[in-house]
């Protein structure tokens, strides 16, 4: 019953990471053929894609009943996005951070706003629970952010968008389709794996099922780095945490209210947001230093909470 449990989550998580990437490829191709802008396609389509796999499994959770395992992907994630995919960035190539003027500015601009959501959310989650009122709020917000994002970056140039055709409908059709399935696999074989254990949802949903889904982004920003496009990586994993904690848990929110467990736990995502700071700002030395304490942060706190339950 384990193992089986294990291979459905492994070949869902395979048709969710593979259903995102299809997702972007295929929309972004049908946004560019009916004379989208290629800024609005990445601030829409292509940001929100990398967030698809998070989105699909945080709502799906909620409707079935498991926000605890809805809450801890999110959260997860945005742990997951700063102190192993950020932090293991940053070790291989400090450069990334320093791409001059223009993008450190950028890259900044997209941490504080990263910050600013975070603290949103924390201060909403002070009541013990995300209502539909919080969700509202959540969603605003986000909004806001993603207006304010569209102005200051709007003008810049993005890279071409491949147009392929008739088959950018198929693309984009299949690729939601693989999402779903896989969600669904996903949370149904992660419940299996943490009753059986004893595991809290929210613990798997924190460690193993965030891991999962934040493994777009790890694989996004590794291959940036390797082809030698060193402003992307970082900028796409903020506005992935952005998406994560105001529309994912805001859309969510809104369905059924969200109970937080442990605030303890949205603080622990706070100060993970607010060490990217030394990172985006610092020298290579210091990069590298603070990127390595981060990557070790992580793993510290992932082992805490098994060891907790």
């Amino acid at each position: 019953m384990i193992a089986a449990a294990i291979l459905l989550f492994l070949f869902g998580m395979g048709l969710l990471i593979k259903g995102a990437d299809y997702f972007v490829e295929g929309g972004g191709g049908l946004a560019a053929r009916y004379g989208v802008s290629s800024a609005t396609i990445g601030f829409t389509v292509i940001a929100f894609g990398t967030s698809l796999p998070e989105f699909v499994v945080s709502v799906n959770a909620v409707i079935s009943g498991n926000s605890g395992v809805a809450l801890g992907n999110a959260l997860g994630s945005n742990i997951a996005n700063i102190a192993l995919v950020l932090a293991l960035c940053a070790l291989i190539s400090p450069a990334m951070f320093m791409t001059g003027p223009s993008g450190k500015g950028r890259v900044q601009n997209e941490t504080i706003l990263m910050i600013a959501a975070t603290v949103f959310f924390a201060l909403l989650a002070l009541t013990g629970e995300l209502t539909q009122i919080s969700g509202v709020l959540m969603l605003a917000g986000f909004g806001v952010i993603l207006y304010i994002i569209w102005k200051k970056l709007g003008t810049e140039p993005v890279e071409k968008i491949e147009v392929h055709g008739r088959m950018d409908w198929a693309l984009t059709a299949g690729g939601l389709v693989a999402v779903i399935i896989g969600s669904q696999l996903v949370l149904d074989s992660a419940i299996t794996i943490a009753e059986a254990f004893g595991i809290p949802e929210f613990v798997i949903g924190m460690t193993i099922v965030a891991f999962g889904t934040s493994l777009p982004e790890l694989a996004t920003s590794l291959m940036a780095i390797l082809r030698g496009d060193l402003g992307i990586s970082a900028g796409n994993l903020m506005g992935s945490n952005i998406f994560n904690l105001l529309l994912v848990l805001g859309t969510g929110a809104i369905i059924r209210p969200i109970p937080i467990p442990s605030y303890t736990d949205v603080l622990v995502v706070l100060v993970f947001s607010l060490a990217v700071i030394p990172i985006v700002k610092g020298k290579p030395k210091v990069i590298r230093a603070w990127a390595a304490i981060l990557v070790v942060a992580y793993f510290t706190y992932v082992i805490s909470l098994y060891i907790g339950f």
